[in-house]
């Protein structure tokens, strides 16, 4: 029972899904293409995410975290942020369990902020592909501003968070 009360929105919308698939065939035949496709997506993007959290939980120490990251490293650790999220592979919600453990390695939540917004608007891939596509002055100034709004954001959003509610997201946070 507990199981169904945390995942009554999956099991509500697997059923409706059902349902269009009896009512609806060639509609629910296209929801489920298009569910198995998401399924095997996040088959092929979750696991290497989970190992390479692995070893950076294992490989990178707290206390080297805290002074690349932490809330004392300034621009090095804006840097290092824009760098891990920019050089980044795979959709976007990859992202928060990498945020997860930088939060849990001792990162700032701004360096957090710039790192998930850094994935999903900095990827190089992303500027290789729009520097083919549409010149190196169209990509140029889309990652400029791109980077200039990323770290203008962070900067908010770690203005906006109280004291209080940083620490109920700390304290939230899985432990070893």
């Amino acid at each position: 029972m507990k199981l169904m009360k945390r995942y009554w929105l999956f099991i509500a919308i697997v059923l409706i899904d059902i349902a269009i698939l009896i009512w609806q065939p060639a509609i629910g035949q296209k929801i489920t293409n298009y569910t198995v496709s998401n399924f095997r997506e996040m088959l092929f993007v979750i696991p290497p995410i989970f190992i390479l959290l692995g070893l950076m939980d294992v490989w990178v120490p707290r206390q080297l975290m805290i002074k690349l990251m932490g809330e004392g490293s300034g621009i090095r650790g804006t840097l290092i942020s824009i760098g891990l999220g920019a050089a980044s592979a795979g959709p976007l919600y990859g992202a928060f369990p990498v945020a997860v453990v930088m939060m849990q390695k001792g990162a700032s939540m701004r360096n957090v902020f710039t790192f998930l917004s850094a994935w999903a608007t900095l990827k190089i891939p992303m500027f290789l592909f729009e520097t083919a596509a549409l010149g190196p002055v169209w990509s140029m100034t889309r990652w400029a501003a791109s980077v200039v709004g990323t770290v203008a954001i962070a900067a908010v959003m770690d203005r906006m968070i109280s004291g209080a509610e940083r620490k109920l997201m700390l304290e939230s946070l899985p432990h070893d």
